[in-house]
């Protein structure tokens, strides 16, 4: 593993250094991802489908959570919920 150390500029800005860029080509998409005091960079040339659909979901998950604390959401029967779960599901 390799380490370096770098600084934020004032508008966000982080340089990589340039041992750290082997691999990397300018304007190339990357994808960044932030928990906790971490943050981890990868190309998003080497997202596969499986993690696209992870973070998808994880993003509607989130934006759920959010409009229940909101209070923007309905509260159904467990019957009322089936109905709607069969409108979802495309007829076979």
């Amino acid at each position: 593993m390799e380490f370096n150390i770098t600084r934020m500029s004032s508008k966000g800005q982080v340089v990589i250094p340039v041992e750290m860029r082997k691999g990397f080509k300018e304007g190339e998409k990357l994808l960044i991802i932030k928990g906790d005091n971490k943050i981890i960079i990868k190309k998003a040339s080497e997202i596969d489908s499986k993690l696209k659909e992870d973070m998808e979901f994880a993003r509607r998950t989130e934006e759920g959570y959010r409009e229940i604390e909101e209070g923007k959401y309905k509260e159904y029967s467990a019957e009322e919920f089936l109905q709607k779960i069969k409108r979802w599901s495309p007829e076979k």
